[in-house]
């Protein structure tokens, strides 16, 4: 396939690119300052670590001085080892709960006798906070608290199941829940206390620490899920609202997860993402379809073709085809109209393989363990190669790339899933694109088209990544919720317009 990268419509970012990536130092042979050399295992070995299991017992990924990433070169495999190992640690069950007796469904019902929850529904371990980065009042009850329906980068674009597959056949809303851990959540209060007072500049070189660690939650009523299925989801309680006024305790299954976190040498986060395996096809881009023998969460029974089940319609207010949402590549990996890999920022196959390979290892492991975690896959994650570079030098390269960070040609920063996206969270957002033959390197989207280092009013710097802490400063100099939407959606129009142009 013939690659159009059109440069001329970016012509200063792509220069500062090339300034950049001129400046970037010769690749050194890997300086390991870790003893667990098992963490850089070759590709054709199973990159799971035997202490990850079981399950209940899976340690916090090492992510610091002396970890796999206190490096000069970084392994690709690493990334996709941190980020199962984090999911893994995020899902174990440790949590327990006291008895609690609540109304759901119109009955008092004992909910949590003896259940023991994840580590992320753990308040002390991961803090449920809206979009502004604002503790959520929790309710008595209920495991966590759902009201956000908003999908990335589409305000308007509201996720809903296949009736089919449901067991009262009714189709059901997808909800949100975000979390941060208290590493994230106090350098977020010294960061917006400092840049209020004027003792840190709105455009600054700062960084999040870390251990920093988001998380987006997507889940569904149990009702949408036949009984015959929901015992390969996890389920819970959560107290369920659709005005933010009145709320109902619900049963509820996770369906999928975005997993942000800092690592050394890594201030833009690893951005990775899980997903259910019975929620949607994956694209075939070679025969030009997508299709299920059985009905599937998101996926009705049959088969569809082009891009019309995961393009949002502003008219109609629905999918331009509704109950066909599909994973545009698999693993976020792109692939050509022939079937083949993209060529890329990214060597391919060994991240396709490497992710594969990894799903499998850890599959095979919980497949011995009871529990519904076995049912959950890595969709892939995308991080910037910052190989070689000094803390300032990370940081500058990411101001200095600004919009552009999520460019994937060759000699581009973007590393790993260069389409990287949840079936769940970023449904409409798949592609900026209006067809399937229109989609190439150029113009891929991934988590770096919305997330970057500029703010929504144009300051610079590595803290602006996170959507939720710009949207906590703007809360902290008086913002309203409202004002603050209307200044992320003023800024993904114009993104999408640039994606859309490339």
């Amino acid at each position: 396939m013939k690659l159009s990268f059109k440069f001329t419509l970016k012509a200063v970012l792509i220069l500062s690119i090339l300034f950049l990536s001129s400046c970037k130092k010769k690749k050194e042979e890997p300086v390991k300052k870790t003893t667990k050399v098992a963490y850089n295992k070759a590709a054709l070995e199973s990159l799971c670590e035997s202490d990850w299991f079981p399950h209940s017992q899976t340690p916090n990924p090492e992510e610091g001085v002396g970890s796999p990433f206190d490096t000069i070169s970084t392994t690709n495999a690493i990334f996709h080892q941190w980020s199962w190992q984090k999911f893994l640690w995020l899902t174990k069950p440790v949590y327990q709960v006291e008895k609690l007796v609540v109304e759901l469904d119109g009955k008092d019902v004992p909910l949590y006798v003896g259940e023991t929850l994840p580590l992320f529904l753990n308040p002390e371990k991961m803090h449920q906070v809206n979009s502004s980065m604002q503790l959520v009042k929790q309710k008595e009850g209920a495991a966590l608290v759902l009201i956000d329906t908003v999908q990335a980068g589409r305000a308007e674009g509201i996720l809903k199941t296949n009736p089919a597959y449901g067991e009262n056949k009714k189709s059901e809303t997808v909800f949100y829940s975000i979390y941060v851990d208290p590493i994230m959540k106090n350098a977020a209060t010294k960061f917006r206390d400092s840049i209020l007072k004027g003792t840190l500049p709105k455009d600054n070189l700062s960084s999040f620490p870390v251990g920093s660690l988001e998380l987006k939650v997507s889940w569904v009523a149990k009702s949408a899920i036949s009984k015959d299925k929901i015992k390969n989801y996890y389920t819970t309680v959560a107290a369920v609202s659709r005005d933010g006024k009145i709320f109902k305790n619900t049963e509820v299954a996770l369906l999928g997860m975005h997993v942000v976190g800092v690592v050394e040498n890594h201030p833009e986060f690893i951005w990775a993402t899980f997903e259910h395996d019975d929620m949607a096809p994956n694209y075939n881009r070679k025969d030009n379809k997508a299709a299920a023998s059985t009905d599937k969460l998101l996926f009705a029974e049959g088969t569809t073709t082009g891009i019309n089940g995961i393009v949002w319609n502003k008219t109609t207010k629905e999918p331009l085809e509704k109950f066909r949402v599909f994973d545009l590549f698999e693993y976020g990996v792109p692939r050509d109209s022939v079937g083949g890999f993209m060529i890329t920022s990214q060597e391919e196959p060994i991240n396709f393989n490497n992710i594969k390979n990894i799903n499998t290892c850890v599959k095979a492991n919980l497949e011995k363990e009871v529990g519904p975690w076995k049912n959950y896959f890595y969709n892939g994650s995308i991080w910037i190669d910052t190989d070689g570079f000094t803390s300032t030098q990370q940081a500058e390269i990411l101001v200095g790339l600004r919009g552009s960070i999520n460019n994937t040609y060759p000699q581009s920063f973007a590393r790993g899933s260069l389409n990287c996206a949840n079936v769940t969270m970023e449904t409409f957002t798949q592609t900026f694109q209006d067809s399937i033959q229109k989609i190439e390197v150029s113009n891929l989207a991934n988590c770096f088209s919305c997330h970057n280092a500029v703010s929504y009013t144009k300051e610079s710097s590595p803290i602006y990544l996170s959507h939720i802490f710009d949207a906590y400063i703007k809360a902290a100099e008086g913002k309203t919720s409202n004002e603050i939407e209307t200044m992320k959606a003023k800024q993904e129009v114009v993104e999408f317009i640039q994606n859309r142009l490339k």
